[in-house]
């Protein structure tokens, strides 16, 4: 039996100026792919510059991170905006990063959007047309990270490769979804309850809620998200990985996760 694989990513770049979020040259070392703020809710031109030259360096796959655009609230309060605007944004961010990614040699993989975008693009149709329509345009290789909802259904329809993420470091609901970041459950701070739960996901397909039910989660898991502004970042991913190494499962990219499952699906079961 060909071992469990699972990418590990982070958000990165999202300092802006003079204000510095994270310890993304550490966080470098520990993940395998990197969702890069594209410039609206963080991530200036230098920060993008300097974190897609670190990603390459290290064999990270680069992801755009695109957000509204609200520096002030870090792209997580909700604008009004038509889908047309959605989609253009998402492009105009997509294209920002990926100067610096073809630059420096590279291309970007993947698309993750960020903060209460991303929240729309799972739960409204809207936003989640604007989005995967944007994707689509700009390159139908593109892999999306999303939860289950409208994105993985709209860029699926698409013919767009579809990585399904679990947050790590975020409380779930009984429902199978996280709650939310302002109730006190909505944030977990503990190293090891993350890398615990995280490889109980993996290998049983299973979450302990915040209400301390097990909990299908209704999906396989490709990828493990831990926000790099998360006060133990650090920690986490430290843990994350030597609790993945411990049983066996190996931390690796998202188009090897995809093409596994891919190659699984053609091999024919052993009789």
């Amino acid at each position: 039996m060909a071992p469990q694989r699972v990418a590990i990513v982070a958000d990165l770049g999202e300092s802006f100026g003079n204000f510095v979020i994270g310890d993304d040259a550490t966080l470098l070392d520990r993940v395998t792919m990197a969702n890069v703020a594209c410039g609206f809710h963080g991530g200036d031109p230098r920060v993008m510059d300097q974190t897609v030259r670190d990603c390459l360096a290290r064999g990270v796959e680069i992801g755009a991170h695109p957000g509204y655009p609200d520096l002030v609230g870090f792209g997580r309060r909700a604008i009004e905006a038509s889908e047309e605007e959605i989609r253009t944004d998402v492009l105009y961010q997509m294209g920002a990063l990926s100067a610096f990614a073809t630059v420096h040699g590279g291309k970007i993989t993947h698309l993750a959007p960020h903060g209460r975008m991303g929240s729309m693009a799972t739960s409204d149709a809207t936003h989640a047309r604007a989005v995967a329509d944007a994707a689509l345009a700009f390159d139908p290789e593109l892999m999306i990270i999303c939860q289950r909802g409208h994105l993985e259904e709209e860029s699926r329809q698409r013919g767009l490769a579809v990585g399904m993420v679990f947050l790590g470091d975020r409380g779930y609901g009984d429902d199978g979804m996280p709650v939310s970041r302002s109730l006190p459950t909505g944030l977990i701070h503990d190293p090891q309850l993350i890398a615990d739960r995280c490889v109980e996901l993996v290998k049983t397909g299973m979450v302990t809620s915040v209400n301390g039910n097990s909990v299908p989660l209704g999906h396989d898991v490709d990828t493990i998200l831990l926000h790099g502004d998360h006060a133990d970042a650090l920690p986490n991913s430290q843990l994350l990985r030597e609790a993945l190494a411990a049983d066996g499962i190996e931390a690796v990219g998202l188009r090897a996760v995809l093409d596994g499952k891919k190659d699984a699906q053609r091999t024919p079961a052993a009789v």
